[in-house]
């Protein structure tokens, strides 16, 4: 089994309020779980109106297709445009 965690710091630049923030991330995530069938949660800055932490994780049983999936997760959300990426961090664990 092979477990795959990413950690995305965000800027979410048109958040005036934190239900603007919500409604941003609500949406994203959403949209995330349904493309790529991954767990998303928020893990940070919950009181800050204009960033984020965000935690993603895939299971799978191929690193290759974990990194991968990983990958196109990070690409499919600078697509959206919606926030922009400040940082990222993969972690890849076999079991």
């Amino acid at each position: 089994m092979v477990v795959g965690t990413c950690q995305l710091n965000l800027s979410i630049p048109g958040a005036h309020s934190l239900k603007d923030k919500r409604q941003v991330l609500k949406s994203l995530m959403a949209r995330v779980r349904g493309s790529f069938n991954a767990s998303v949660a928020e893990v940070g800055q919950n009181d800050l109106w204009q960033s984020a932490v965000i935690g993603i994780a895939v299971v799978g049983n191929d690193r290759g297709f974990v990194n991968s999936t990983l990958d196109n997760i990070i690409d499919f959300i600078e697509g959206l445009r919606t926030v922009d990426i400040v940082s990222h961090e993969i972690e890849i664990m076999n079991y």
